[in-house]
């Protein structure tokens, strides 16, 4: 078998020794004589497993007893206007801020069902920073301001989250659990968990109990975050194999050091492919600035888009592939989620550093 060297951006590279524990029980799992996805989410085995995965996301990403852990389907998308239908009243308004595809999309759909303001916006520097604490424009009786934590299109991240005098909202769907949260400044988290936790079809919102109960809203009832905590995420059939391999995935991030190893992980994986760019004397530019380079999605370009093609294509010829820039960016972007090995950065800057040699 041979293993490609992927740097998509979503869904994820997952852990090789994951895939092969699911793939030896996907025809019988615990002896039932049939795969997880063919059982009942209300049998004991499943059951079993949403409870540990729970359980394995509050220790890893140290969630306080007051927040509640919802696993839900729809993806991050919907959490753009459900994060606003759960956490305003009909009189409270959020600021949002605007740092790119993903900033403007969270902010275009909860305007659909709640006051929403653009608190900052990138777009005039070409959504290639975040900005300092004192740019952000916070409207008086803001309830709360939303941020997206990494934009995996335009390779650009917190550094440190916002201090503000509200709480935060995060999409931080490119980042989970690559680094800390501190929850003494969130109300609410959010994320799909197809970048760094496991398949697509899952998104995890964790939100602060005491703010789900005072929107006044008559919800449907799916998108209620209340009736999800109060049933532990299964009032209705969950995303069934989603979490099955998250859970997995969980348990192979604890006992590989948790968050602090995987954090250390990015900072090496993401030097190792800025460097290369940053020595490269400009042929490598990155458009983002220094402050606000993402860990998780290094975007670059060459000093023109035939090179970038031939780049994209004879870095496939030797399985380094997904590395073509989104649409709305170009260039090249490379991935690199908590699983993604050290040794497949290496292979690209290797690549990197001997394209530029033969191709100046």
């Amino acid at each position: 078998m041979s293993r490609v060297h992927n740097f998509s951006a979503g869904p994820c590279t997952l852990p090789l020794e994951i895939l092969e524990e699911t793939q030896k029980e996907f025809l019988d799992f615990a002896g039932n004589g049939m795969s997880i996805i063919e059982d009942s989410h209300r049998g004991s085995s499943y059951m079993k497993i949403q409870q540990d995965a729970l359980a394995s996301f509050r220790r890893l990403a140290d969630v306080p007893d007051d927040f509640a852990i919802l696993f839900l389907q729809g993806g991050a998308t919907l959490q753009f206007a459900q994060t606003a239908m759960n956490l305003l009243s009909s009189d409270e308004k959020a600021g949002y801020v605007n740092t790119g595809v993903w900033g403007q999309k969270a902010l275009e759909d909860a305007s659909r069902v709640a006051n929403i303001y653009e608190a900052w916006s990138g777009k005039d520097k070409g959504f290639t920073t975040t900005p300092d604490d004192n740019e952000i424009e916070l409207q008086q009786d803001t309830k709360w301001l939303h941020i997206t934590s990494n934009e995996t299109i335009g390779g650009i991240r917190f550094g440190n989250m916002p201090e503000v005098d509200v709480p935060l909202v995060a999409d931080m769907s490119s980042d989970f659990l690559s680094r800390k949260i501190d929850w003494e400044k969130f109300d609410l988290v959010y994320g799909g968990a197809q970048k760094n936790l496991g398949p697509a079809g899952l998104a995890i919102v964790i939100a602060r109990r005491e703010t789900l109960n005072k929107h006044g809203r008559d919800l449907p009832t799916y998108l209620d975050y209340q009736f999800h905590d109060k049933s532990d995420s299964l009032g209705n059939t969950p995303p069934m194999f989603s979490i099955y391999v998250m859970g997995k995935v969980l348990n192979w991030m604890e006992s590989n050091g948790g968050v602090d190893e995987f954090e250390r992980r990015a900072d090496i994986r993401s030097s190792l492919l800025y460097d290369v760019i940053d020595n490269s004397e400009g042929w490598y530019s990155s458009p983002v600035e220094a402050k606000s380079r993402s860990l998780m999605n290094v975007i670059f370009h060459l000093p023109d888009e035939t090179l970038e093609k031939q780049f994209i294509e004879e870095a496939a010829n030797i399985d380094l592939i997904n590395l073509k820039g989104h649409r709305n960016v170009g260039g090249v972007r490379a991935s690199l989620y908590n699983a993604m090995p050290i040794e497949s950065v290496e292979t690209l800057t290797d690549f990197m550093k001997n394209f530029s040699q033969n191709n100046r």
